[in-house]
């Protein structure tokens, strides 16, 4: 039995005056993703470090709350605070994640690896964990995770940074799995972003990774804040336990 639904195709994204938290909001792609949150007038919290906060400040109007992923009393105090302001969470982008320098398996540290998989893996899950009654008590919450097109497509020296990531998607597959149908649970996988490498200028040789890209370009942050709201809205209700890829075509699953 199909439950009646009212759609609006002119908006792709959450409602109007919908509450959506972005953790990790305050690096580029956040910036990006929340700037796309107030120009389609949502009501925006960010959660990140202080000094992410200070480096780059959140817009007039958005509320910011500090955590420390590396921290499970940290995450939860936060998501006690989100609380606070509002009783539910229509959507939940997590932006969080960042990864060590390329280095071959074999010569990782295990610093390395616990580094990696803490700052990718075990914040997605305390995320996930500790917002979750948040996102139920919507009635239809949406929760983005990040991975990295890594996760699928091996290039030399991501390999820990990549299993890291490739859980991350296993972990949105089993809470779609556990949480559905209340919350609908997917993952972004971009490619290359522009806030971290940087597309070839005009003249210069184009690598032959870029070349082979049906794009022929890394993306900028403002490319993955469409798809992502996409996510996060209603007119993306029956998608879940899926993993949307952001690299230009560079990855065809």
């Amino acid at each position: 039995m199909t439950t009646a639904r009212t759609f609006d195709f002119k908006r792709l994204g959450p409602p109007e005056g919908a509450w959506v938290a972005v953790c990790g909001g305050c690096g580029g792609i956040g910036a990006a993703m929340v700037r796309g949150c107030l120009e389609t007038k949502l009501n925006v919290i960010v959660l990140d470090l202080v000094a992410a906060q200070a480096a780059r400040p959140v817009p007039k109007g958005v509320h910011f709350i500090p955590f420390d992923t590396r921290s499970e009393e940290s995450v939860q105090a936060a998501f006690a605070a989100v609380a606070k302001i509002t009783p539910k969470l229509d959507a939940l982008i997590n932006l969080v994640g960042a990864g060590n320098g390329p280095s071959p398996i074999t010569q990782t540290t295990l610093q390395s690896f616990d580094e990696d998989h803490s700052r990718n893996l075990r914040s997605a899950f305390l995320i996930s964990k500790h917002a979750m009654a948040l996102l139920q008590a919507s009635g239809a919450g949406s929760l983005i995770h990040t991975a990295s097109g890594v996760a699928q497509r091996a290039l030399p020296g991501t390999g820990v940074y990549a299993a890291a990531k490739a859980g991350v998607i296993a972990l949105a597959k089993h809470l779609a799995l556990e949480n559905g149908p209340t919350v609908r649970v997917n993952v972004i996988s971009p490619g290359g972003v522009t806030n971290r490498v940087q597309n070839p200028k005009p003249g210069e040789p184009v690598p032959p990774h870029v070349a082979a890209m049906p794009l022929k370009r890394f993306a900028d942050p403002e490319d993955l804040v469409g798809p992502t709201l996409f996510l996060a809205g209603p007119m993306s209700g029956y998608l879940t336990g899926q993993t949307l890829h952001l690299s230009g075509g560079a990855i065809t699953p």
